[in-house]
């Protein structure tokens, strides 16, 4: 498989790592915590925090990246929009910002610690029936862009917790390579750290009534695992904790520790750098048939893969997996719901690099999130009642936060009506976006 770090410009100039497990890149430019500015976008008050909804029926799970940075907002352009080629400052021959992508996102490039935008997202994740977030994180260090990173988590949280949803983290423990290998940690406290990183955790996020867990046991993924990679040094870090996770491992490594695994695009199976559909499919078959026997399972749907490496700079690419107009996602989903696992990973949200988007685009429009609807309703027992339709109002609302930034008397009515949609009340909703309109 195609290497699964995301190492800085920096590493990305000097050692592209090439690991075992699936394609996934670099962590953004080294940018101090301290450059980061307060968002400028209009801020949604806090609601009162909806109790997740208890589901007997497969979670629907997206996998989110929260690293993504504008001037607007934090005061640079993010590695991950510029991969230290593109300048999305600059227009392209369509008219569209020069970012490090295939696709655009309907709201423009964005910033992960944009208020606007996480309603916008969450929103979304409500209509469609998405029950919540797997945040990518880096850990708690200010070093590099991974404070930045976290305190984007944290907020995303607070807006996925006003809407009633559930989220957990996969945890990237390639980080502590990266910190060893710049100095920032010494190879003597790589253990105290790792503890630290789960003590954070515990403290912060595990005892939420919205953090996802498994008879009463928090779930923690991990991308790899990448640098802990025996069991002992996991027993090492959890030792810590009050309560040991459902710790779930990519591809199920580490068997002895891992309650489970969890499935990835395979594109270390690409020839001649495209991933074929009898590839695809003998990866799935093989991984499900793996954690058929295992008290709890996590399966994955994803629409494509696309990234954009080669172009930026970065790498040769990992390959390529056709969208086939939407019917790679509509396989991977309904191959997951066949087996009825506990969750299914959404892969991802938002991962414009790789190209993994179900997010709305201007090439594909609500597309994957009108599926993972579809597919929702088919295990509502009338409990979801969304449409295709409704999907429509979080971008007006978030179009309309827009144009009427620091008008308070027009934000409170927006505020109205993003609480109607999570409250389920999208009549109620539209009317007093038209209204504004």
């Amino acid at each position: 498989m195609p290497g699964m770090s995301r190492p800085s410009s920096l590493i990305l100039l000097l050692t592209l790592v090439a690991l075992a497990g699936c394609a996934k890149t670099a962590t953004t430019t080294p940018v101090p915590a301290t450059e980061t500015l307060p968002p400028t976008a209009t801020t949604v008050p806090t609601l009162t925090t909806v109790p997740p909804e208890k589901a007997q029926r497969p979670l629907l799970m997206a996998h989110y990246m929260p690293w993504y940075q504008t001037p607007d907002v934090s005061g640079y352009w993010g590695w991950h929009w510029t991969m230290n080629h593109f300048d999305p400052a600059q227009m392209d021959e369509s008219g569209r910002p020069q970012a490090a992508s295939h696709y655009m996102p309907l709201t423009g490039l964005y910033d992960s610690a944009d208020g606007a935008v996480l309603e916008y997202q969450v929103l979304l994740m409500k209509l469609s029936g998405i029950d919540g977030v797997i945040v990518d994180w880096y850990g708690i260090e200010d070093f590099w862009d991974y404070g930045v990173l976290n305190k984007a988590t944290g907020k995303l949280f607070e807006y996925v917790k006003q809407a009633g949803l559930q989220f957990a983290i996969c945890y990237e423990d390639q980080t502590i390579k990266h910190m060893v290998d710049n100095k920032h940690l010494a190879m003597a406290d790589v253990y105290t750290h790792g503890q630290d990183v789960m003590r954070y955790m515990q403290e912060t996020w595990f005892g939420d009534d919205a953090y996802l867990k498994t008879a009463g046991r928090p779930v923690l993924l991990t991308f790899g695992p990448q640098y802990y990679t025996n069991a002992t040094d996991w027993a090492k870090l959890f030792a810590v904790l009050d309560v040991q996770p459902a710790f779930i491992t990519l591809n199920k490594s580490l068997s002895t520790v891992a309650l489970t695994g969890y499935p990835w695009p395979p594109m270390e199976a690409s020839r001649d750098g495209v991933l074929t559909q009898t590839a695809l499919e003998d990866y799935l078959n093989k991984f499900y048939a793996k954690v058929s026997a295992d008290p709890y399972r996590v399966g994955g749907a994803f629409p494509q893969f696309h990234d954009i490496y080669k172009e930026a700079g970065v790498s040769a690419g990992y390959g390529y997996l056709d969208a086939r107009d939407g019917e790679t996602f509509r396989f991977t989903l309904d191959l997951a719901l066949s087996h009825n696992p506990d969750v299914i990973q959404l892969i991802t949200w938002n991962d414009y690099g790789e190209g993994t988007i179900i997010e709305p685009t201007e090439e594909f429009g609500y597309r994957y999130l009108e599926m993972v609807q579809a597919a929702r309703l088919t295990l509502a027992e009338g409990d979801f009642t969304f449409t295709a339709e409704d999907l429509r109002l979080p971008l007006q609302l978030f179009n309309l936060r827009r144009e009427h930034a620091g008008e308070a008397a027009v934000n409170a009515r927006l505020d109205e009506a993003s609480a109607a949609i999570i409250a389920g009340d999208v009549q109620r909703a539209a009317a007093i976006i038209a209204g504004i309109q």
